[in-house]
């Protein structure tokens, strides 16, 4: 499925001119247009998903292995010291295009904008942590505490 309105999709499509740095069947991958480091690069999925709530899970998982053959290309070729994948849901949480994509922001040691990601922790008491963890727990747990 496509959406015509979707940058995205007319990006992975090739109607519009992307740096591709890497495509198959299922995804394009390109050099962001405003890279948060040198060799930062969107990973598009051919198909349209607007977000992680909607794609399908065997395609997300492939692209956590693309995810993987960039950021070793990376490592190979920038010599990066470490990386950062990211993935936004909604205008919440930073998303802009409402097209799933994953980050791949490589990182250097000593950049600028080396801990751009960070954030102030929360401070929750073991109560508070026992009442979310009790809201949150599904799937295969045992009775016993966890």
């Amino acid at each position: 499925m496509r959406d015509d309105n979707c940058i995205f999709c007319k990006i992975a499509a090739g109607e519009i001119p992307s740096n591709t740095i890497y495509e198959d069947e299922l995804f394009k991958v390109i050099l962001d247009l405003s890279p948060a480091a040198k060799g930062h690069a969107l990973i598009i999925p051919k198909e349209h998903y607007a977000n992680l709530f909607e794609i399908d899970e065997e395609v997300a998982g492939k692209a956590v292995q693309v995810a993987k053959k960039v950021a070793e290309r990376m490592q190979e070729v920038l010599h990066i010291d470490g990386l950062n994948l990211m993935q936004n849901n909604g205008r919440a949480a930073g998303q802009t295009v409402f097209h799933f994509h994953m980050h791949v922001i490589p990182r250097y040691a000593g950049a600028a904008n080396a801990d751009m990601l960070r954030y102030n922790p929360l401070e929750l008491s073991e109560q508070e942590m026992q009442e979310l963890k009790e809201e949150l727990k599904f799937g295969l747990f045992n009775t016993a505490e966890q």
